[in-house]
C-alpha cells in the first residue's frame, strides 16, 4: 500500500411509467447521445469522445480513450441489501489507466469491493486527504486531493470542490474534465453555500450528476426531520446555479424504511421542477451511457 503525493439524443425503446415521465419532460439533452443497452453503442465511438455510464446508486463511470475513471462505484449487494432496486453494474475496465474517485467514506460511496475490482493491480484511488490513510490501509494506491487542486489523471483532470454531508462528515464533489467536456459529480451532498463559487469558477458544465432523494435519517438522535441530501427541487436549483446543460439524477430509489425516508415520487417532482426552470434532464438508468461528441 502507498500514498502518492453533437447533438442528438438516442434512447432505447421503453414502455410504461418511465416513458411517460420522460415524454412529459419535453427536455432536450443538447450535445449528448444516450446509447441503448448496457455499455453498448449502436456504432463505434471516437476514442477522443468522453462517455459517461450511470452505475448503481450514486456511481458513474467515465471513459476517455483507453482510460476509465469511476466515481463512487458500488457492487457490494450487502450495503443496501434488498432496499436498493438498482442493478449492480460490473466494474470492468479497459487496458488503459484506471482511476476511482470517492466523495466520502460512507460504505455506499466508498465500497472497497467495487474499488478493488475497478482499480485492478495498477489503478489509483483519489480521495479527500482526511480519508487517505484509511484507504491506503485497505491496500489501495492512494492520491489525496485537497480542495480546488487539480489532479492530472492521464487525459482526465479531476478537482475536488466543497460539499456538505448530512452527518457532518467530510465530503467533496468532483469536477472531471476531458475530451473538451466538463462534468460534476456530487455524491450525496445537501444544499450549501458554495454552489455559486463552484459555478463561477468552473461552470458551465456539460452535465451535473446530482442526488435527488432528499433523504431524512431516523437513526441519529434526536431526529431532526430535516433533509440530509438534496431534494429534487434543490437539485434543479443547483443545476441552475452551476450552469449545468444537463442534470442526471443519482442517489435515489431505495425503499424507504422507518429510519431512512426518501422524497416520494422523486423523478416526477424533479421533472416538473425542471420544466418550470428550463433545466434539461436525462433519467439515465444503471448501465446506460451518455456520449459527448469530442471537441477541442
Amino acid at each position: 500500500m502507498s500514498i502518492d503525493n453533437g447533438d442528438m439524443l438516442v434512447r432505447p425503446a421503453r414502455t410504461g411509467r418511465r416513458d411517460f415521465l420522460r415524454a412529459a419532460a419535453v427536455l432536450s439533452a443538447g450535445a449528448v447521445l444516450s446509447s441503448p443497452g448496457v455499455g453498448r453503442a449502436t456504432k463505434p465511438v471516437d476514442t477522443a469522445t468522453l462517455r459517461a455510464q450511470r452505475l448503481a446508486w450514486a456511481g458513474v463511470r467515465l471513459r476517455l480513450g483507453q482510460d476509465t475513471l469511476f466515481l463512487d462505484p458500488l457492487v457490494d449487494s450487502t450495503v443496501w441489501g434488498a432496499a436498493l432496486k438498482d442493478p449492480l453494474v460490473p466494474m470492468d475496465a479497459g487496458d488503459g489507466g484506471r482511476y476511482v474517485l470517492v466523495t466520502h467514506r460512507h460504505p455506499d460511496h466508498f465500497d472497497r469491493m467495487a474499488v478493488r475490482q475497478a482499480l485492478g493491480d495498477t489503478g489509483t484511488l483519489v480521495c479527500p486527504p482526511d480519508m487517505a490513510a484509511t484507504a491506503a490501509a485497505s491496500g489501495f494506491r492512494v492520491r489525496p486531493a485537497p480542495l480546488y487542486e487539480p489532479v492530472l489523471l492521464n487525459d482526465f483532470t479531476a478537482t475536488a470542490v466543497p460539499a456538505e454531508d448530512g452527518y457532518g462528515d467530510t465530503q467533496v464533489s468532483w469536477i472531471v474534465s476531458g475530451g473538451g467536456r466538463r462534468v460534476i459529480h456530487c455524491g450525496d451532498t445537501l444544499w450549501h453555500g458554495s454552489w455559486w463559487h463552484i459555478g463561477r469558477q468552473f461552470g458551465p458544465f456539460d452535465a451535473a450528476f446530482l442526488p435527488i432523494n432528499g433523504a431524512r435519517f431516523g437513526w441519529r438522535k434526536p431526529v431532526s426531520d430535516v433533509h440530509g441530501v438534496l431534494t429534487p427541487e434543490q437539485a434543479v436549483a443547483a443545476a441552475v446555479v452551476l450552469g449545468a446543460k444537463l442534470l442526471v439524477p443519482i442517489h435515489y430509489g431505495v425503499t424507504s424504511s422507518e429510519d431512512y425516508q426518501e422524497v416520494p415520487g422523486a423523478e416526477a417532482l424533479l421533472l416538473a421542477t425542471a420544466r418550470k426552470r428550463k433545466v434539461n434532464v436525462e433519467l439515465a438508468r444503471p448501465g446506460e451511457w451518455l456520449t459527448w461528441q469530442a471537441r477541442g
